[in-house]
């Protein structure tokens, strides 16, 4: 995931509803209870850990029982501290008190709460890329340092491939052509980080590799989970088993052809909450709906240039809002003016605008008739609405809109289906379109036509559209 070209939109949830979210995350409120709890007589290792002997009893406070008690309280500790929660009084005699920011939890805004839950996503996160216990145990040497060679784990390699699976499955939350809020299959989330995009039947070793990582991506995730990030379905024990080597008989009603036994999960609207504001700070431009509302027309036509059509209509909806309709109509037909690269799609983004505004507009709309570059969007919007005494269009005009729309297509969607359709709707409709469409005074005329030799399936046809583009630029001057 490249940091150069923005992500799609996400639509996030209120900040109040997320900051009630996060309150209610199993972890956060462990911590919180055990900041609660700590006083004078609690004490802390010099990793700023309970120490071993206060373990039962925060476990007993959090109402936790079996043998992941002491381990989940631990977590719970460490969130504290490190989000401080508790704070540290004395290093050495490891004493500590309730910290600071404890009373944010419930005096504070929102975006206090938010930012709470941040630090408690911050600390899973790490836990998450260690290595099981055990290993590092059996990893100690005699001075009790970790041989990190001898796990065969590399901290940083491991963080970024954890980074890049949540990274991936924020694109697959925030796309339209994605799953949206519907848990994606743990060994699809698993190969997107593994399996080449170019490869066609995926080779042993490769598939040895999804399988290593989704048993790794596993064990994450049920870490993740009490953080409020992602809901998580484990892999079925009994294929957990089968990896494992065991010879455990599966019963005969399991069926082997179900996808979510291998693992479901997705991102809770707190975790796209809480992944975008990592990526935001890692230097992605990740915008969210109702980012633009507040901004002129301007930036909106620009900012939703590159937004998939529900996000863009979402957030023009939400621009509109704030708006009485005439003058943000005529605001938004003064920043579709223009002869500069990114004019069209913003022309193409002011006419989807305009098609959700009612009757009010129309005068706005009347007065650009006559304007070279608006007066064909003009002429659209007011026959579509059945108003009386619109001037038929020029056969100039009508070739400069063709034009314009097309170069909006091909900047909005490149070499799609919909514009091959178009293109070839056009030629078939004007037998002469390509004689006369050099002709047209627009900056995009010989990208347009270029792209239309390109897309048009007829190779006579292509070959007239290629003629007419090198005219188009002969006569530009390029």
């Amino acid at each position: 995931m490249s940091d150069s070209s923005p992500l799609p939109p996400v639509r996030l949830h209120p900040e109040a509803e997320l900051a009630r979210d996060a309150l209610s995350t199993p972890l956060l409120s462990r911590a919180v209870r055990l900041a609660r709890w700590a006083g004078p007589d609690t004490r802390i290792d010099a990793g700023g850990g309970l120490v071993d002997e206060q373990l039962p009893g925060a476990a007993e406070v959090l109402g936790l029982s079996g043998d992941d008690a002491a381990a989940d309280a631990g977590a719970a500790w460490r969130v504290a501290v490190d989000t401080g929660l508790v704070e540290v009084v004395d290093e050495e005699a490891g004493t500590v008190a309730p910290g600071a920011d404890l009373s944010l939890l419930t005096g504070g805004s929102p975006q206090d709460v938010l930012g709470v839950w941040l630090g408690t996503l911050e600390t899973v996160l790490a836990d998450a890329s260690v290595p099981d216990l055990d290993d590092l145990v059996d990893a100690m040497d005699a001075g009790g340092e970790v041989d990190f060679s001898s796990l065969d784990w590399d901290p940083e390699a491991e963080a970024e491939f954890l980074d890049g699976v949540l990274g991936n499955l924020y694109l697959l939350t925030a796309g339209e052509d994605g799953p949206g809020e519907a848990p994606v299959p743990l060994p699809a989330l698993a190969a997107s980080m593994i399996v080449p995009s170019d490869m066609g039947e995926p080779t042993n070793d490769v598939l040895e590799q999804v399988s290593d990582a989704m048993m790794r991506l596993d064990d994450q995730f049920r870490l993740l989970e009490p953080a409020g990030l992602v809901e998580y379905q484990p892999v079925d024990e009994a294929l957990m088993a089968d990896i494992d080597g065991a010879t455990e008989e599966v019963p005969a009603d399991v069926d082997d052809t179900d996808v979510s036994r291998y693992g479901m999960v997705r991102l809770t609207p707190l975790g796209l909450y809480g992944m975008r504001a990592r990526l935001l700070e890692a230097g992605f431009e990740a915008p969210a709906v109702g980012d633009l509302a507040d901004k002129g027309a301007d930036v909106l036509l620009a900012g939703t240039a590159t937004f998939p059509p529900l996000a863009a209509q979402a957030e023009t909806e939400l621009w509109l809002a704030r708006r009485e309709t005439l003058p943000a109509a005529g605001e938004l037909l003064a920043a579709a003016r223009g002869s500069d690269a990114g004019a069209p799609l913003r022309r193409l983004r002011c006419q989807q605008a305009l098609s959700l505004v009612g009757a009010e507009a129309e005068p706005a709309l009347r007065e650009v008739l006559d304007d070279a570059e608006l007066g064909g969007l003009a002429r659209v919007w007011l026959t579509e609405r059945g108003a009386e005494d619109v001037p038929a269009p020029s056969q100039d005009l009508v070739f400069w809109l063709t034009v314009d729309t097309v170069a909006a297509q091909l900047a909005a969607e490149g070499n799609s289906d919909e514009l091959r359709a178009l293109v070839e709707g056009l030629a078939a409709q004007h037998s002469g379109f390509f004689a006369a469409a050099w002709r047209v005074d627009h900056p995009a005329t010989a990208d347009v036509l270029e792209a239309m030799g390109r897309l048009h399936p007829d190779k006579k046809i292509a070959k007239e559209a290629r003629k007419a583009a090198f005219k188009a630029r002969s006569q530009q001057g390029g």
